[in-house]
């Protein structure tokens, strides 16, 4: 049999004839004097400036654990929007910013595939705007004032071997996370242990994300804790008098970014948290600034429903009130295999004994979107690889557990593909929904992690380290305890433990860390051998980017 050879991602990117970006905003309906190009194909929107008072529904995607053979949400995020206004319906993307370091890691970027993505795929996936840069100038322009306060004097009494805030890259370097800074004498500052996160789980990149105006961002950034005093006191950045200063250089990058999709429709990318280790959502200016010119918003959350659903629900959602009136849950075959055992170089061979017991898994994720009041649609994402057989053992378990579902493939269609789940999704949106939180802010810290592990994840119970009740007993000193809880926890599987895919049970999450994250609103809850700075793996994806001499990119997916 002769296989069709597919263009790559970025061939097909390459080949698009995009719409000028004054076309697409005219298209949305943002006034001219809301934009900013940069280019003939990207621009800044002035959120200002657009002053009508419409609500749209916000569409909600999630997924399935997340295999190496890939669910493909980003790319039914897309094409749902495409297929959505090719039945006349007023809709807008509204998606994450990628980070370069999946781009250049493994994961690889965050713009769609085939013919359903965002463009310029090029400029996003690599340096787009600006907006990573300059919350990682942020950041470490924060942690330059910290270590200039203590060499100058230390007014405030910090104790260096206290501080928790830490510097960022927007790059995968293990090396980086653990350093030691201030070496070489007084000239050189006052020595002590530091380390490095990557850009995308910093607090600013959280507090970029949730904050509603300047002045909330501003207000938001004056309420980061950076450390505590030899007194065992917190110190926050209004005591260093620097959230003025922060805020002027975050003010160009607040603004969201509007590009299009191959379809035409427009999209705004904004923000860029991880949902494994930070809340995994776009930035709330750019999903409202969507909600007041469409009529429907498709917008994603990270990973599976056990992560970034739940944090937009729990978190995002609580305090934008950007309550989801749709949620589509994204799957494949090749998933499913994986879940049911199938190991990825064995993926083309048809097995639908394993495509069912691969399915608790997708179960599991229903319930999950159910739990909080919300009916959701399957995506079934299509692969050239599946059988009908396969195809047949997931649609008889929809059909018999009353699920909505519907076979998609935008990735080789466009919009065209997604057609069935667009008429699937605008039933949804026609019928009221009954969505409310997991927890009560008013519960206990364990209370609501417990809720979670529990009722999201499938476990028994959670467990705390000895330094983790020692951190919870601090916050409840401080009164941080009626904060959401943001969870740290590895994408691979519903436990902690990376390894055990499928539906697991009777396990225990163990928590070894709670961070305060006052400026983004939440506690980071750190489970198993999560990193806040991933490292790159044996083979990079990067190994395969190169520059053509007029300036083309080629490896770029």
């Amino acid at each position: 049999m002769t296989l069709t050879k597919y263009l790559s991602d970025l061939e097909i990117a390459n080949n698009a004839t995009m719409q000028p970006i004054t076309d697409i905003a005219k298209k949305a309906g943002i006034p001219e004097q809301a934009i900013e190009q940069y280019g003939r194909y990207k621009a800044k929107i002035d959120v200002n400036q657009i002053t009508t008072t419409k609500t749209g529904k916000v569409v909600l995607v999630t997924a399935t654990s997340p295999t190496p053979a890939g669910e493909g949400k980003s790319t039914v995020t897309v094409g749902l929007a495409d297929a959505l206004q090719r039945l006349s319906q007023n809709v807008m993307v509204a998606l994450r910013e990628p980070s370069l370091g999946p781009v250049m890691g493994v994961k690889g970027g965050a713009t769609g595939g085939g013919y359903a993505q965002v463009v310029p795929m090029e400029d996003i996936n690599l340096h787009f705007t600006g907006d990573l840069h300059a919350i990682t100038t942020a950041n470490n322009a924060l942690a330059a004032f910290i270590d200039n306060h203590i060499h100058q004097g230390n007014e405030l009494n910090i104790d260096p071997r206290r501080i928790i805030w830490k510097r960022v890259l927007d790059l995968n370097d293990r090396s980086l996370r653990k350093v030691t800074i201030g070496l070489g004498g007084p000239l050189q500052g006052v020595p002590r242990e530091d380390g490095f996160d990557i850009t995308v789980a910093s607090e600013i990149m959280a507090v970029f994300c949730l904050a509603t105006s300047i002045d909330d961002l501003k207000k938001r950034l004056a309420n980061i804790v950076i450390g505590y005093t030899y007194e065992r006191q917190p110190v926050f950045v209004h005591q260093l008098g620097v959230e003025g200063v922060l805020t002027l250089l975050l003010k160009e990058a607040f603004k969201p970014n509007l590009v299009q999709t191959l379809g035409g429709t427009p999209a705004f990318i904004h923000g860029g948290p991880f949902a494994n280790i930070a809340h995994g959502c776009n930035s709330v200016i750019a999903t409202q600034t969507a909600r007041k010119l469409a009529d429907i918003v498709v917008t994603e959350a990270g990973f599976g429903a056990d992560l970034g659903a739940e944090k937009f629900m729990n978190i995002k959602a609580r305090q934008s009130g950007i309550a989801p009136d749709a949620v589509v849950v994204v799957t494949t075959i090749r998933a499913l295999k994986m879940h049911g055992g199938v190991a990825k170089v064995d993926l083309q061979a048809e097995n639908a004994k394993a495509v069912e017991a691969g399915i608790a898994n997708l179960a599991r994720h229903i319930e999950n979107v159910r739990t909080f009041g919300v009916e959701p649609v399957i995506a079934l994402n299509r692969f050239i690889t599946d059988s009908e057989a396969e195809l047949a053992v997931v649609l008889t378990w929809a059909k018999e557990n009353a699920v909505r579902i519907a076979r998609t493939n935008v990735w080789e269609q466009g919009g065209e593909g997604g057609i069935e789940l667009a008429q699937q999704v605008l039933e949804v949106l026609a019928t009221p929904q009954n969505f409310h939180h997991l927890y009560e802010l008013s519960e206990t810290v364990e209370q609501k992690i417990t809720k979670i592990v529990q009722k999201i994840y499938g476990g028994v119970g959670i467990q705390l380290t000895d330094s983790a009740k020692k951190q919870l007993v601090q916050i409840e000193k401080f009164g941080w305890d009626l904060l959401p809880v943001c969870m740290a926890k590895t994408q691979y599987s519903l436990s902690d433990q990376p390894t055990l895919l499928g539906r697991p049970e009777n396990f225990t999450i163990t928590i070894r860390e709670i961070v305060p994250k006052l400026g983004a609103g939440f506690l980071v809850c750190l489970t198993g051998d999560i990193m806040t700075m991933p490292g790159l793996p044996k083979q990079p994806a990067a190994l395969k980017m190169d520059v053509t001499a007029d300036g083309r990119a080629e490896g770029l997916f």
